[in-house]
């Protein structure tokens, strides 16, 4: 399969949040972060392109657009991946890392195109909302599960049944790998990019983007039991009100808010 790769040079820290978040609407979802770069990567099936550089125009960025060959994305990952802790709580690394004893929750992630390492300000803030909910013996579903990290952290905290989505082949493969680096026992990953027919859940992930948050609402409050929690992310801080005016008449105010570096997690129930 082919891929295409589009490079966006010398980005403006103000516009950085921006080109993560609305770059998966043009089918491009897998992201390389250099120091003033960004690199990210679609199938050239799910791109479109055209849009894509109307947008990229329209933003004032500079950016070159490749076509590549399917390869071995994990050797240039293992240079540049490193440990991320959440301080006596929680480490996520890759299996060439040392594990740490001071820690009660130990993932290891083999991190290849797909999102969710811990790295991105969404992916921890999801973890810490995780953190102050008991997941014992609930069912949950993990909606864009990316690499399988938040999944697999819900297996750690004691879910009894994990249900962990994606519709990228990228990241189904990606998460089966992490989930068998893990050992997982209770989770099932499957290719999907449809709500329906999935049952009920006590607890509902889905770290993706504004856009599928916002076309999803309704299809994401009918999976819920009654007092379920959900818990959202890969939306910009200055989306709040936009997610509040959807979620709110669905669920009530949220309960549970964190923003970091220009984005926010927010937690809702049932």
């Amino acid at each position: 399969m082919q891929y295409l790769e589009i490079h966006i040079k010398d980005i403006v820290p103000e516009k950085r949040d921006w080109v993560f978040a609305y770059l998966p609407s043009f089918g491009f979802s897998q992201f390389e972060e250099l120091e003033t770069d960004v690199k990210a990567y679609a199938a050239s099936t799910d791109a479109n392109l055209e849009a894509l550089k109307e947008w990229m125009k329209d933003q004032s960025l500079s950016f070159e657009i490749s076509t590549i060959q399917e390869t071995n994305w994990n050797a240039s990952w293992e240079a540049n991946f490193q440990p991320v802790e959440i301080p006596e709580k929680i480490l996520v690394r890759a299996d060439f890392h040392p594990a740490k004893k001071n820690v009660i929750y130990d993932i290891i992630i083999t991190p290849k195109m797909s999102f969710g390492t811990g790295h991105h300000a969404t992916t921890k803030m999801m973890m810490e909302a995780m953190l102050e909910i008991d997941f014992t013996g609930k069912k949950v579903l993990d909606f864009g599960t990316g690499t399988g990290i938040l999944a697999i952290l819900a297996e750690k905290m004691g879910a009894s049944e994990v249900l962990a989505i994606d519709n990228d082949q990228w990241s189904y493969e990606n998460a089966s790998e992490n989930l068998r680096h893990n050992e997982t026992r209770k989770i099932t990953v499957e290719l999907k990019d449809q709500l329906n027919g999935l049952g009920l859940f006590d607890i509902v992930l889905a770290n993706i983007n504004k856009n599928i948050l916002t076309d999803h609402a309704s299809g994401l409050s009918a999976l819920l039991n009654r007092n379920g929690i959900l818990i959202l992310s890969g939306l910009l801080s200055v989306d709040y009100e936009d997610i509040c005016l959807i979620y709110d008449p669905l669920f009530g105010p949220n309960f549970k808010q964190i923003q970091e570096s220009g984005w926010m997690a927010l937690a809702f129930k049932r």
